[in-house]
């Protein structure tokens, strides 16, 4: 049985993590495939975003307990490589999270651009509650996710989030019936996907990099070459074209 489900369909690639009996959990055979399949991904010139889920109940439970007993500093970062492969990519990023998120699987989530949560989605930290302290950067995330109240509550006051509640407090986009994720967030993912790869691509580094940026002007300094050099690109004019055609039929005749 394949470990990682893979498609591709309107420029949006779906990753499956397909271990639903061991649910989803994060071994070092099921990041090698991970990590196969976003180089797949990147490498082909057709796909514009990645849709991250897990197969049968679960999105991912963790990292698979018995490996954490014997852990190392580089057993732990071989585990990590699973949702950093992730984090790491240029292209756009969504997490469908299907079911519970623990500890690692929780990462695989945060480590996505955006979150799309089933109402049966659950967000569990866990680490405190198996005496682990957090790792691969789970505080960091948090706290620049949802802040430091929200990563305070769900870190060390071991707050576990359904959808809805994570959506509350800004974990998620936004939360959907269990039956429309999968519909709901390839329909999300194709907002990046139908624009230029390059574009796309070039404007998450720009909203990465406004992390280290702390003024107005800055911003738009930070934004001037980017954007210029895209008014040169051909895509932009092709979609002006279209854009001005499209007014134009709906002007009424003689205007």
């Amino acid at each position: 049985m394949a470990l990682v489900l893979t498609e591709i369909t309107d420029g949006v690639a779906r990753l499956t993590l397909n271990n639903p009996d061991e649910r989803n959990t994060m071994t070092a055979p099921m990041v090698e495939a991970i990590i196969s399949a976003m180089d797949a991904f990147e490498a082909d010139e057709s796909v514009g975003a990645v849709v991250v889920t897990g197969s049968g109940s679960a999105f991912c439970a963790g990292a698979n307990l018995g490996n954490l007993q014997t852990a190392t500093r580089e057993s732990l970062g071989n585990i990590y490589e699973g949702f950093l492969r992730i984090a790491r990519s240029p292209l756009p990023t969504l997490a469908a999270v299907n079911g519970p998120a623990v500890g690692a699987g929780m990462n695989l989530a945060l480590g996505c651009d955006v979150r799309i949560a089933a109402r049966r989605a659950r967000f569990d930290t866990r680490f405190l509650q198996i005496g682990l302290h957090p790792g691969g950067g789970h505080t960091w995330m948090q706290r620049r996710i949802v802040g430091q109240q929200g990563a305070m509550a769900a870190v060390v006051f071991s707050q576990v989030l359904d959808g809805a509640e994570a959506e509350r407090v800004g974990l998620a986009y936004k939360c959907v019936p269990d039956d429309e994720l999968l519909t709901a967030a390839h329909e999300f993912a194709r907002g990046a996907a139908t624009a230029p790869r390059e574009l796309a691509i070039l404007t998450k580094q720009t909203i990465q990099d406004m992390a280290g940026i702390d003024s107005h002007g800055d911003a738009v300094q930070r934004e001037f070459d980017p954007q210029l050099w895209t008014v040169k690109q051909p895509w932009f004019e092709e979609r002006i074209a279209a854009l001005k055609a499209k007014i134009s039929s709906k002007k009424p005749a003689g205007s």
